[in-house]
């Protein structure tokens, strides 16, 4: 049996805070990974747009011989995942699965809550989606969702600014903006892989006693159940412990941003799609 990598994609960065903690859980297996940074962000584009940039992504990582893709990317999981289940798949390969990084986050995050009141902080593009009300609902039903678009929160990141006091003046609007709408949210879900590099400040900003969640561990630690239930799936991963990285924009540039993002230096290489 032919063994080849997991596929990891993101439209730019905020997929290596999953792919790190993935990496941790498990270590033994391979990975690629790509960034879509030439087309960054997706999460003002439109719905048709960010479908057509992640099948055309999906479909290269397919092509590399991965019998895995996961969605590192909320947006993408959001407008494109359950589009590409239905219809593309099928043609791509029967055989092949994608997964995306919101059902993972939505099956627990019930578990958190004491008062039934669970915010979201996410971009544009999955706010207007609505994927996590809609999600949470099939397992939570009785939990009440609220969410707070933060259009300018991944141009922070992806800018480096997100030490700066520009970030400290959005963050705190945003998760103001989130909180006013009711005093029994106790527990807050980061819906986007770049906030959190944003932690340390999103903390200032919150209640004590407000849980955040990133979605990085619970990635992973969904990944290896998967795996677990899934053995044939598993049989087709390969296991070096190797990592190759991909940028459809500049390797010197993804290679300095992502360091960041993966907490240790990396080393890409330019994809044209």
């Amino acid at each position: 049996m032919k063994q080849q990598p997991i596929g990891i994609f993101d439209s730019g960065y905020g997929g290596l805070t999953v792919l790190k903690e993935i990496e941790a859980r498990l270590p033994q297996y391979d990975y690629i990974y790509l960034g879509d940074n030439a087309r960054s962000p997706y999460g003002t584009r439109s719905f048709e747009t960010v479908y057509e940039y992640t099948l055309e992504c999906v479909k290269w990582l397919f092509e590399q011989d991965c019998p895995l893709v996961i969605l590192a990317c909320n947006t993408a999981s959001a407008k494109a995942l359950r589009t590409i289940q239905q219809n593309d798949l099928s043609q791509i390969g029967e055989e092949k699965r994608i997964l995306g990084v919101i059902r993972p986050t939505t099956e627990i995050i019930g578990k958190f809550t004491k008062t039934g009141e669970v915010g979201i902080l996410a971009t544009t593009g999955t706010v207007l989606s609505n994927s996590y009300p809609i999600e949470i609902k099939k397992f939570y039903p009785e939990v009440r969702v609220l969410q707070e678009a933060c259009p300018m929160w991944v141009p922070l990141v992806e800018n480096n600014e997100y030490n700066s006091p520009g970030a400290d003046h959005f963050i705190r609007k945003n998760i103001n903006n989130l909180l006013s709408r009711s005093g029994g949210i106790d527990t807050i879900l980061l819906a986007c892989t770049h906030y959190p590099l944003l932690i340390e400040k999103i903390r200032k900003n919150v209640p004590a006693g407000v849980t955040i969640l990133s979605q990085g561990e619970i990635v992973a630690n969904s990944l290896v159940t998967y795996l677990e239930k899934h053995p044939g799936i598993e049989a087709k991963c390969s296991k070096n412990g190797k990592i190759s990285l991909y940028t459809t924009d500049s390797p010197m540039d993804f290679d300095d941003h992502a360091a960041v993002f993966y907490g240790k230096p990396v080393k890409s290489v330019h994809l044209s799609l």
